[in-house]
């Protein structure tokens, strides 16, 4: 018996592979062309799957019943096996110990769980219970006299010491509302039934009939429902139950249904019982549907609980079969599962699909294991139980809902079938199919168009399917769902799309315009414009707007022309477009709104001979971001051919871009000054004031400027420009054909030439004399400029002029070269007193001495100072020759460094003349070498004399030269660079 529960192969392999087979071809229904290839690695298991118990019993079981992975069976007369599924190891065999011939009639096991209770309904209108964790068997006193025929079961009451209310049906039809308590009695109430009084009865045909079946289940608003069932009626009770009141049983319920005859379906056939099922999602939870298996058929539907005056929905009834004889094979047994009731014949069990009524599993028990007794569900664990009085089958029940998508598909249900294969492509996708043909064939084109889009079928033929049925706005939406639905990589897919969608919107804005509804046309416009300016199909539609362009033109859509060239950004489409219409303002807007500069150079000509106005605004708008210089062959070509505005216009941008922008380019302000030269005159003058008086500051060309002058007459603008190119002859010699303070102003400007400055004086005084003959103008001359006196004007006067006019200009000349001769006098009086001073300074310097101590060092080497030849200075500093040559080489610039090498080297070799001289000599030489001595003595002096000038001429510590070389550093930055590279390895 430990092995109770070993599972074995089944013996139905080959009839359940059958059935498999039959299941997958049926699954290849009605469309032929999706793209899902069906391939299976291994057979799929079977919705039912029936097992054996490896179980032979010691006696006949008489009744079984198994909830929440508890067994209890009843064994022969007296014997009551119970076993807990977890541990099938260790069943418990308990005794009823009854010594005369009664049997177990019924078992009733608490679906719940939680009270762990067990009743046993004997054949001698006994009833006895039994605790989970005892097994100590006791009678239900007030039971007594009554054939329990059902219970029905407190869920939300029950607990492990306690039913809570419960109902019972009896034989005779009377419901019982009754209460067991696990927990032992008190000392006056020693019985573990603490109630039981009759609650209502029913009755068939005007006779009591037994309560075959009772159910009680909460609603919302704590409304109860209680369905109970006789042979052939279902009565439902509805009530509400006070907040607080649970505990007060179900009196009340019955009581308010007293004055009204309770809600009851009844059907004529009758086969002497009936069973009624529920399915239930999870535990606790309200059933969601029922089955109730009677004399005409099987009745099942839905529980809706929100309907206030029955419990029952979407009721429909499936009739036996015609292999179903109601007088030799009865139906014993059913349960309900989430889509299928099963249906226990004596010696077969029939599973029918609760969507179709179609009989799905037929499975034959062999004529060995007996009779078909019952079946049961656990509500808990999902298992299904059969037995006979010799065995026990269990049925497992996988993937219930696996084919459930082809039944709703089937019945037309098509959002239900979807919710059945989400997790399976392939069905989706015949399901998407067969919605799409059914939407197709109702003439729900736009419906039909959706669920194709989302299909693997043959494009080509569902294209043609809706062209057929001359259905555009079908096709289109079928177009773009399918086009959403691409991935990026299918380009070539992508771009037939969006060409194909174009060429649809547009016949069908061209047929709206012909047919003159505006509203439908503006919406479809707006659809159009969206799906070209989708951001999903932007490359696609960047990469063919060519093709979308000729698209477009041919069907003379402008205006969606313009829009997709925005979108394309191809403003320079838009632009040509507008100035073809004449439209130059909207081409202006598109310029100033997107700032393409290469755009603005393009269309300014054309759009500065319409609106100049308009133009130069935005060009002042864009400020910087535009190179005048590129604008300058516009502006030059319509400024002479057009109009004053188109001239004024010109001159207002080039001021702007002279003025306030402050381009320094050339051309720029050439161009601006021939304009001024030859449309604005009177500003010529002051632009060239303003732009400065010397050539480093001026932006145009000098000579080009000069030229333009000239050419117009303006002879004080080329005055000016002779001054800044420091033409100042020149510009005398114009500006005295203009206005002799012009002439006097430009003749003081070479400041730094004083007999250029006297020449051009002369010029203008020339030019008075001359031409204006004013002797007054003339003097006046002489006082402006200090240069002239009245000798180097004298020349230029007639001779008939009397001295009179000049006795002053001759007096104050006079007068002036006294007072010259007087400080030149002065001047040299100073400078021979100043010689005489020199001279006594040179004759004390020669007697002045300084007097050297035998212990004093060098200041260059820090030795005895007296030990080679050295030089004193007036500061105290005493050095050795030789460490004042190496301290003050350095310092010397390059050319007195060379000097100094070439006078050594001259005293060097005097020196060795010298010693040459004082060697004997042959006699005949004696005069020769007498001259010699002369000659050499001479010149060593000299070159001593000279090197003293060069290293002596000042202390080296004290003197310029330190000064001048604060700044240099104590290291060569050539020689340490030198170093490092000779370091480095």
């Amino acid at each position: 018996m430990a092995s109770i529960l070993d599972e074995y192969e089944d013996s139905q392999n080959t009839r359940q592979h059958a059935q498999q087979h039959s299941r997958l071809s049926a699954a290849n229904i009605g469309i032929t062309h999706s793209g899902f290839v069906n391939v299976r690695l291994e057979e799929e298991k079977p919705i039912f799957n029936k097992q054996r118990i490896d179980f032979s019993p010691p006696e006949k079981i008489n009744h079984f019943a198994v909830c929440n992975n508890q067994l209890c069976m009843s064994l022969g007369k007296d014997t009551l096996l119970r076993i807990d599924l977890a541990k099938p190891d260790q069943p418990n065999q308990i005794e009823l110990g009854r010594k005369d011939d009664t049997k177990v009639y019924k078992l009733f096991l608490d679906p719940t769980g939680e009270s762990s209770l067990n009743i046993k309904a004997l054949t001698t209108s006994e009833c006895l219970y039994l605790n989970r964790n005892t097994q100590k068997v006791r009678s239900l006193s007030r039971w007594r006299g009554h054939l329990i025929e059902s219970v029905g079961w407190n869920k939300l009451l029950g607990s492990e010491t306690s039913t809570g209310p419960i109902l019972v049906g009896t034989s005779q039809g009377i419901i019982f509302e009754a209460e067991i308590s696990a927990t032992e009695g008190s000392l006056f109430n020693t019985n573990p039934d603490q109630y039981f009084r009759q609650v209502h009865s029913l009755e068939e045909d005007g006779k009591p009939a037994p309560v075959c079946c009772l159910e009680v289940e909460r609603g919302l608003e704590n409304k109860y429902f209680i369905i109970a069932t006789t042979r052939k009626r279902l009565f439902q009770f509805v009530g509400k139950v006070a907040e607080g009141s649970e505990q007060q049983g179900f009196s009340s319920i019955f009581t308010q249904n007293q004055d009204l005859l309770p809600s009851f379906q009844e059907f004529p056939a009758n086969m002497g019982y009936s069973e009624i099922t529920f399915y239930t999602s999870k535990l606790r939870s309200s059933p969601k549907a029922f089955a109730w298996m009677m004399g005409n058929g099987v009745l099942y539907g839905q529980l809706d609980y929100v309907r206030p005056d029955s419990l029952l929905s979407d009721v429909q009834v499936w009739e036996y079969t015609s292999d179903i004889d109601l007088s030799f094979n009865k139906p014993i047994s059913i349960v309900l599962t989430q889509f299928h009731f099963l249906l226990l014949l004596p010696d077969r069990v029939k599973a029918i699909c609760t969507l179709n009524g179609q009989v799905v599993y037929e499975d034959v028990f062999p004529d060995k294991f007996g009779t078909l007794k019952k079946m049961i569900k656990d509500p808990v664990g999902g298992l299904v139980w059969i037995y006979t009085e010799r065995a026990v089958f269990r049925y497992h029940i996988q993937r219930e809902a696996r084919d459930v998508w082809q039944m709703y598909m089937s019945m037309n249900k098509f959002d239900l079938a979807k919710e059945y294969c989400r997790d399976r492509p392939e069905c989706m996708d015949m399901v998407l199919a067969k919605e799409a043909e059914h939407c197709f064939q109702n003439k729900r084109y736009l419906e039909s168009a959706k669920c194709y889009a989302l299909t693997q079928n043959y494009f080509e033929e569902i294209a043609l399917k809706f062209i057929e049925a001359k259905q555009e706005e079908a096709l289109k939406e079928f177009l773009l769902k399918k086009l959403n639905n691409l991935k990026p990589s299918e380009r070539t897919q992508i771009t037939l799309l969006v060409t194909w969608l174009a060429e649809l919107y547009l016949n069908r804005l061209g047929q709206l315009e012909v047919d003159g509804n505006t509203a439908i046309f503006r919406e479809t416009q707006e659809e159009f414009r969206h799906f070209l300016s989708s951001s999903k199909h932007k490359e696609c539609l960047f990469n063919n707007r060519t093709t979308i362009y000729d698209l477009l033109a041919s069907h003379g859509n402008v205006d969606d022309m313009v829009y997709f060239s925005v979108i394309m950004q191809d403003y320079e489409r838009v632009i040509s477009h507008h100035c073809q219409h004449d439209d130059y303002s909207a081409a202006l807007d598109v310029l100033s709104k997107h700032c393409d500069e290469k755009l603005f150079y393009k269309f300014s000509p054309v759009l500065m001979q319409h609106i100049p106005k308009k133009v130069v605004d935005a060009w002042i708008q864009m400020g910087k971001r535009l190179d005048p210089k590129k604008l300058i062959p516009a502006l030059m070509n319509y400024s002479e051919m057009g109009s004053t505005q188109q001239i004024s216009e010109t001159i207002r941008y080039m001021e702007f871009c002279v003025y306030q922008l402050t381009v320094t380019e050339e051309a720029i302000h050439n161009y601006l000054l021939s304009l001024y030269a030859k449309y604005k005159p009177d500003s010529l003058l002051w632009y060239l004031e303003q732009a400065g008086t010397h050539a480093s500051e001026i932006h145009y060309d000098l000579k080009y400027a000069l030229r333009l002058c000239a050419e117009h007459g303006y002879l004080q603008a080329c005055v000016l420009v002779y001054k800044i190119m420091e033409l100042y002859e020149e510009a005398v010699d114009l500006a005295l054909q203009v206005d002799v303070d012009l002439a006097k102003s430009c003749a003081d400007l070479p400041e730094d030439d004083e007999e250029l400055r006297k020449k051009l004086w002369l010029k203008i005084a020339r030019h008075v004399v001359q031409e204006e003959k004013d002797v007054k103008k003339a003097m006046n001359c002489l006082s402006s400029c200090n240069l002239l006196k009245i000798e180097d004007i004298l020349p230029f006067f007639p001779d008939f002029v009397t001295i009179d006019h000049f006795k002053e200009a001759i007096c104050s000349s006079l007068e002036e070269y006294n007072q010259h001769i007087e400080e030149l006098k002065q001047e040299m009086e100073e400078a021979t007193e100043s010689a005489k001073r020199i001279r006594e300074d040179i004759q004390e310097m020669r007697n002045k001495y300084g007097v050297v101590e035998s212990q004093e060092k060098c200041a260059g080497c820090d030795f005895p100072l007296l030990n080679r030849p050295f030089y004193l200075f007036l500061c105290g500093h005493m050095f050795h020759y030789d460490c004042l040559l190496q301290e003050v080489t350095p310092h010397l610039s390059a050319y007195k460094q060379s000097r100094l090498e070439e006078l050594q080297k001259k005293l060097a070799a005097a020196t060795q003349s010298s010693k040459s001289r004082h060697r004997p000599a042959p006699k005949e030489d004696g005069d020769s070498s007498s001259l010699g001595k002369g000659s050499a003595g001479v010149s060593r002096e000299q070159i001593k004399s000279d090197i003293d000038d060069i290293i002596a001429c000042e202390c080296v510590y004290c003197g310029e030269l330190m000064i001048k070389s604060i700044d240099k550093p104590f290291i060569d930055p050539q020689k340490f660079e030198e170093e490092n590279k000779s370091a480095r390895p």
